[in-house]
């Protein structure tokens, strides 16, 4: 048996707040495990300006998220350890695309990524075309397999404002991954901004306004 792999197009999308017309602040937010981009963007209405555009595209892996034959409620995934490689190849450059197609002239550049969608903007910050301002990595870590050690990696986590934002009772980015994430972050010399919040798992909408 032999693998064999070969690029294809395929059709992606992606879901919008406000216009680009007089956008200043762009957001592009990646939402997490099992979500559907529409779904999450609901989390951002709060934030609506007529200067803001935020941009969630949604994971090019959809699949059935319940079992039962009757609700069968659809999600989205960004990758899974099965041929991570090139999962990981293929949603940068999707990314970068929606990005070429976005993004306004002068705007200031926001990467929002909450739970896998975390490690997907860190991965496409750091392995991508594009610039982008400010980094927020909420309620997940920066991928380990990232080599901050040396390269282009650790210089565009560097160059980008890295914002960490958890809750303080998240089950899944608990106290003992967040000083870990710290710990590894201080060790490369990458500077970043802690936010807590007293919450769970969850797009803290408080918190959230603090941000803009």
């Amino acid at each position: 048996m032999q693998e064999h792999h070969l690029p294809v197009s395929r059709t992606a999308r992606y879901f919008t707040l406000g216009s680009p017309e007089h956008a200043r602040d762009v957001w592009i937010v990646c939402h997490g495990y099992g979500k559907l981009a529409a779904r999450f963007l609901e989390r951002f209405l709060p934030l609506e300006d007529e200067y803001r555009y935020i941009v969630a595209p949604e994971g090019l892996s959809r699949f059935y998220a319940t079992e039962s034959p009757a609700e069968r409620r659809v999600g989205a995934s960004w990758m899974t350890r099965e041929d991570r490689l090139h999962e990981i190849e293929d949603y940068v450059r999707y990314l970068d695309a929606v990005y070429k197609q976005v993004l306004p002239p002068g705007a200031t550049i926001t990467a929002l990524g909450f739970s896998q969608g975390a490690a997907t903007v860190c991965r496409w910050v750091a392995m991508g075309a594009s610039r982008v301002d400010r980094l927020i990595v909420w309620g997940g870590e920066i991928p380990p397999d990232l080599d901050l050690t040396r390269g282009s990696a650790a210089e565009r986590l560097r160059i980008a404002r890295l914002m960490l934002v958890y809750g303080t009772r998240d089950e899944f980015f608990t106290p003992k991954i967040v000083a870990a994430t710290e710990s590894r972050l201080r060790e490369h010399g990458i500077a970043y901004e802690l936010v807590s919040f007293e919450g769970g798992h969850e797009i803290h909408e408080p918190t959230l306004k603090k941000l803009t």
